[in-house]
């Protein structure tokens, strides 16, 4: 399996309309992948609180337009990052795009923890509920968001629902980059599924972001890693080495907690 993380860079100088256009171009140069992935709110930028709504669109909007269509021309599975949506009753969600390579949309997911600590995305926008997979031909994915990463939870309920294959799209700032790699890493281990984990290039609202996006397999090997400025990172994987990972090491057969509620006593 192909897969292409499209680590691009937001910068203010960049209006949303002219990035939407130049991601979609990026995305129609990935034929022959699998599995396309952008970031998190690309179009606006993770930090910039200031613009979330004003730029908020709908499910349907211009974003879901155009990667409906970069999609089914290059015809691939695009995982299309997240956009700030903004939901029939006028909240706002920081909300993952999927589609097929028909151009449909797979499957969308509303982020369940948001960043903030009482401030920014934490209070502009709502939580999402439910965990979400997709079933692709090749692997099944979990979906994820950026601080998302920092709660296993979240990771496991995906697995029990079948997740081999964890994307993880993000707008993680650069002072924290070390927390990023390790956090990737660990979910990978912990899990014994691939993640699939691309951030953004350039500075949102002042706050340098990371970049390094990062591949890494069921034993927590790094299978390819960016740099720190824009670029497409591709790599090949065996999706088939998470059953052969988890039958030769079945430790996920040995958890205890989490799997049941305790009994009253």
């Amino acid at each position: 399996m192909r897969a292409s993380l499209i680590q691009i860079a937001v910068n203010e100088d960049e209006t949303p309309e002219v990035r939407r256009l130049r991601a979609a171009a990026l995305v129609r140069e990935q034929a022959g992948a699998d599995l396309v992935v952008l970031p998190e709110l690309w179009t606006t930028g993770a930090f910039a609180f200031d613009d979330f709504d004003a730029r908020a669109e709908a499910l349907t909007g211009p974003t879901h337009e155009a990667m409906a269509k970069a999609a089914s021309d290059t015809g691939v599975w695009l995982h299309a990052g997240s956009v700030p949506e903004r939901a029939p009753d006028g909240r706002l969600y920081n909300t993952s795009l999927v589609f097929s390579p028909s151009g449909d949309l797979a499957a969308s997911y509303r982020k369940i923890h948001r960043f903030g600590f009482d401030k920014g995305e934490a209070v502009l926008m709502g939580a999402g509920r439910e965990p979400v997979t997709v079933r692709l031909p090749e692997t099944h994915l979990g979906l994820a968001t950026c601080y998302d990463l920092r709660f296993p939870e979240l990771f496991r309920s995906l697995v029990d629902a079948g997740a081999e294959t964890l994307v993880i799209p993000a707008g993680w700032p650069e002072r924290r980059r070390a927390h990023w790699t390790l956090l990737a890493q660990a979910r990978a281990v912990e899990n014994q599924a691939f993640v699939l984990a691309c951030g953004t290039a350039g500075t949102h609202a002042g706050v340098p972001q990371a970049g390094h996006s990062i591949v890494v397999d069921p034993w927590g090997e790094v299978l390819a890693e960016a740099g720190a400025d824009e670029e497409v990172l591709t790599v090949e994987f065996d999706p088939a080495k998470v059953a052969t990972t988890r039958e030769q090491f079945p430790a996920l057969k040995d958890r205890v907690m989490g799997l049941a509620a305790p009994h009253p006593r």
